[in-house]
């Protein structure tokens, strides 16, 4: 695994919890999960860790730490939960992917959303910015493309046109980029399988047929939720319930 949080790291989320009252009891609460952590209590660094994040605080490294943490508690469940939450807002962290990498060659399933290699190179921006980046990028070049359209018609030179055609371009592939990470973000679901075991079954009690086994770290699609389970799809010809303590929603 990689270096637990650098020192630079912890200053800057001291600075960030340090703006009010209940962010100076973050700030506490995350010196005492570090401290444990660097002691080897893997527990009360999750405790003290899971506390910060319930109280709101949205931090991908905070997030990463906490999956480092439960990766060293034998928890690679909950480790890979994390780790995945922390990819949505620090997907290009070297540190994580490193420990995330490393997390998924301790599961036991193959990953049941395998995509193709030449995706991730023809659609490089995609994975490798976060949505929010993606939005922030899509908004700047819409911006500089009426800007340059208002330049090229005002002074109608022929020299900016090629320059007009590659921002619209960019423009456009950003903008459905944007949009797109919209749609998946509000109709897809991914969860991540908790416990070192689950059978999945064709219905909510345990009579009910088991179809498929997975196994702690395994990612799935939610497909449907009840009050205590969730309809979850491995692959296209594997979906099945399980309970809902049995799997964190990414």
């Amino acid at each position: 695994m990689k270096p637990f949080l650098p020192a630079a790291v912890i200053l800057l989320l001291l600075l960030t919890f340090a703006a009010s009252a209940p962010a100076t009891q973050n700030a506490r609460t995350f010196i005492d999960g570090t401290e444990a952590y660097r002691n080897g209590d893997w527990p009360a660094a999750i405790t003290a860790f899971e506390s910060i994040a319930a109280a709101g605080v949205n931090s991908g490294k905070l997030f990463y730490n906490l999956g480092n943490a439960y990766l060293k508690n034998n928890d690679l469940g909950h480790a890979l939960l994390w780790y995945e939450r922390a990819l949505k807002r620090i997907p290009h962290d070297p540190d994580l992917r490193f420990n995330y990498d490393y997390a998924l060659t301790l599961t036991k399933d193959e990953r049941g959303d395998k995509e193709s290699p030449l995706l991730h190179i023809l659609f490089f921006w995609k994975y490798q910015l976060s949505p929010s980046t993606v939005r922030w990028i899509a908004i700047l070049l819409n911006a500089a493309l009426w800007i340059a359209l208002s330049v090229f018609v005002i002074r109608k030179k022929r020299l900016l046109r090629p320059s007009v055609l590659l921002v619209a371009a960019a423009a456009v592939v950003f903008s459905a980029t944007a949009a797109f990470n919209y749609v998946e973000a509000a109709r897809i679901r991914q969860a991540v399988i908790l416990p070192e075991k689950v059978a999945v079954r064709s219905g909510f009690t345990e009579s009910a047929t088991q179809l498929f086994v997975l196994h702690a770290g395994t990612k799935v699609r939610v497909e449907r939720e009840t009050d205590t389970h969730l309809l979850v799809r491995y692959t296209e010809d594997k979906i099945g319930w399980i309970r809902k303590s049995e799997a964190g929603i990414i």
